[in-house]
């Protein structure tokens, strides 16, 4: 099992103590590997002078390693399957479209899918806006005299200043990271969802799902809980929700939801929650097969507001609640029975779908009820729980984020 990190595309390293996979791999009998990969300008931004997507090259060059190497530490190299979260997860999603990343495994599970992929035509607008932060021209000989750990504060100063892009860079200037993957036409042909739904990845058995309060994380983080306005909210929704008519949609949808609820909503469904869905929906097309989880158990910390938010089932995975983000989800809660028991249980699901394409519960399917893995104290597979959302967004196309003028 390969673990890929997330962090927005611009931060993270395999060595955070919350990914210690040491629990996960006894208790499920396999070999865990984690990579380091390049992150920020070093990993994505699109350079003349550059590949693109250079962050995914090197995740590649791990498979490629493991495929070479895993048999002396006791894994199986026709046994491969690569995990992710949130940056991650776009990770696996787009390994799963790249030429040449296939072959490279045979499972894959995809955590909280972010719904950004950058044209090349925005990647090298945002690259020019980083150069001018840095001083330089938007190329990889001009950026290499910068000192690396200069580097970043670059790409920093800018997410400090994206939303002035609205004009430009439509819904990917309130993401405050100027980094994703870029459908380049060549490293990564085309979207996941385009690439899947044409049974790119057929062979490759998927596992994918989404926690039901994504966006919360972030609404807490910046202490707006409950503090959304009115305008803000109509804001979002017009920025984020599928449609000419949205916005009166998600209102329609959603008629009790007050302002918060509707910013969470709308900005849930946008980044992760309809990805994921989707990502699934596209493997199914393809020919492929597909297991859907959603995580619907709240964080006991700070008195449960934080829902079942963000980034919530990297501890539960690895069982690791006083590290990183978990000292966040679980604070002044201890731990209760009811995550270690959900630990168990996304430990037993992962490691069985690695061994066996098996998570325990019945492959999604359109026709046969939408079958999805419920995640909560008491543990269900029921019907797609998401049912509201997903009906209004079952006719959008998730593309590469355009360049509008």
């Amino acid at each position: 099992m390969v673990w890929i990190y997330g962090g927005a595309y611009k931060l993270g390293h395999a060595g955070s103590p919350g990914y210690d996979a040491r629990h996960l791999a006894r208790a499920g009998d396999v070999v865990v590997v984690t990579l380091n990969y390049r992150v920020g300008i070093e990993g994505f931004a699109l350079l003349e002078g550059a590949p693109a997507n250079r962050g995914l090259l090197d995740q590649v060059a791990a498979l490629e390693w493991v495929r070479d190497n895993i048999t002396a530490f006791g894994g199986d190299p026709g046994q491969v399957t690569v995990f992710g979260e949130s940056a991650g997860a776009g990770s696996v999603a787009s390994l799963l479209a790249m030429p040449s990343a296939r072959g490279l495994f045979g499972r894959a599970v995809a955590q909280s899918v972010p719904g950004t992929y950058f044209s090349a035509e925005l990647a090298q607008d945002i690259a020019v806006e980083i150069g001018k932060e840095a001083g330089l021209a938007p190329t990889a000989a001009a950026l290499s005299a910068v000192d690396p750990l200069e580097l970043p504060s670059a790409g920093e100063r800018l997410s400090l200043r994206m939303r002035e892009y609205d004009d430009r860079w439509g819904q990917a200037a309130p993401t405050v990271t100027p980094f994703s993957p870029v459908v380049d036409g060549e490293v990564l042909p085309t979207t996941p969802w385009e690439a899947l739904a044409a049974g790119a990845a057929r062979d490759v058995e998927l596992l994918v799902g989404h926690n039901r309060d994504e966006y919360r994380l972030f609404l807490a983080l910046a202490d707006r809980l409950g503090r959304i306005t009115e305008e803000q909210a109509a804001a979002a929704l017009r920025t984020f929700a599928p449609g000419p008519d949205g916005e009166r949609a998600y209102r329609e949808a959603f008629p009790d939801a007050t302002p918060t609820e509707l910013y969470e909503r709308v900005q849930t469904d946008w980044l992760f929650a309809m990805p994921s869905l989707r990502l699934a929906e596209a493997q199914v097309v393809g020919g492929g097969r597909a297991h859907l989880y959603e995580l619907a158990w709240p964080a006991p910390g700070i008195g449960g507001v934080l829902g079942a938010c963000h980034g919530l089932d990297i501890p539960l995975l690895f069982g690791t609640y006083e590290a990183d983000l978990g000292n966040l989800l679980f604070a002044g809660s201890g731990v209760p029975d009811e995550a270690r028991a959900l630990t168990e249980r996304f430990q037993a699901a992962w490691t069985g779908f690695a061994r066996t394409g098996d998570p325990g519960w019945p492959a999604y399917d359109v026709a046969g009820g939408r079958l999805t893995q419920v995640l909560d104290a008491e543990p269900e597979v029921r019907p797609y729980p998401e049912e509201v959302s997903r009906r209004l967004w079952e006719t959008y196309d998730f593309r590469a984020l355009p360049l509008l003028k």
